[in-house]
């Protein structure tokens, strides 16, 4: 099953999230039934990041967005887990400052976009300014309703400089978010996210769905897709990310480039200070590498062979 296809919004969509199940879990019974797939999606996300970061060439952006309680924290821990900080940041958008304020809505959201080589996390994002704003009112129709638009523009100028989009809706019921909440009450290593902003916020759980949909409706292209994900069973969530960002980024056809200087040169270098030290002539210690290459090569043949049988 490929979620990419399976999760994505197609662009004109009309979204309506009470007809797609939050508790959608594929083909599987239980957490148990995923976790060699997920340890594959893993490795292979490392060896993707690993990629990017040395081609230096592309940039990925991955937007999550979610209701509270919906899983966004949970999946940059258990699936951005796999990649090496040096490349991968999270940013975390709160309530504006004032600085931020001071500018246009997206100022603070530009300067936080991933370089080449490197993969960005939003954890909420410049979407809280069709959503929040909107809920609350805390703009006028005229200005939100205009932002669809600019955002998409936004997103398009980036996928043109080479950033890579990736937007996930981690999508749960409102059953599944108040056992969450009681999940914060009982256990003291998830007090610290309680907030009183949760039940209030949940008063308008109806406004913020109308308010995702039009984004998912409005906001899905292929330089910048959104994918809905059943986010009730965590597992289940992960698996589907992960797979979704593995495809992403196979699917950007990244190499390795060439070493920027002579290795020849360079073999000659290291064999003559290996020899330095060890009292043997350089070329006694080349023949003896060529050997050991000429066994690894055998060894493989031997393994490829017994694979075929």
């Amino acid at each position: 099953m490929s979620y990419t296809n399976e999760f994505h919004i197609k662009t004109g969509s009309k979204v309506n999230l009470g007809k797609i199940d939050a508790g959608d879990q594929g083909d599987y019974e239980n957490e148990e039934a995923v976790s060699a797939e997920l340890k594959k999606y893993s490795q292979r996300l490392t060896e993707l990041q690993a990629l990017m970061y040395a081609e230096n060439k592309h940039s990925l952006l991955i937007v999550l967005q979610a209701m509270d309680g919906g899983g966004k924290d949970g999946t940059i821990h258990h699936v951005m887990a796999a990649m090496n900080p040096q490349g991968c940041s999270v940013v975390g958008f709160k309530v504006p400052t004032a600085e931020e304020l001071a500018h246009d809505y997206l100022w603070r959201i530009h300067k936080m976009t991933p370089t080449k080589g490197h993969i960005t996390v939003f954890n909420r994002s410049h979407y809280e300014d069709v959503l929040v704003v909107r809920v609350h009112g805390l703009v006028l129709e005229e200005i939100w309703s205009k932002r669809y638009n600019e955002i998409n523009e936004f997103e398009r100028e980036l996928a043109n400089s080479g950033t890579t989009i990736v937007k996930f809706f981690l999508h749960i019921d409102k059953e599944e978010q108040l056992k969450r909440f009681r999940d914060r009450l009982d256990e003291p290593d998830k007090q610290w996210k309680i907030s009183d902003s949760d039940y209030t916020e949940r008063e308008y759980w109806d406004e913020y769905q109308r308010s995702y949909m039009d984004v998912l409706s409005k906001c899905s292209f292929n330089y910048a897709p959104w994918y809905v994900i059943p986010a009730n069973h965590k597992w289940f969530r992960d698996l589907a990310v992960s797979q979704i960002l593995v495809e992403t980024l196979e699917g950007l056809k990244m190499k390795y480039p060439a070493p920027s200087v002579d290795l020849v040169a360079i073999k000659q270098k290291y064999h003559a200070e290996v020899a330095e030290e060890s009292g043997l002539a350089a070329v006694e210690l080349m023949a003896d590498e060529e050997q050991l290459k000429e066994k690894k090569v055998k060894k493989k043949g031997k393994k490829k062979k017994k694979k075929k049988k």
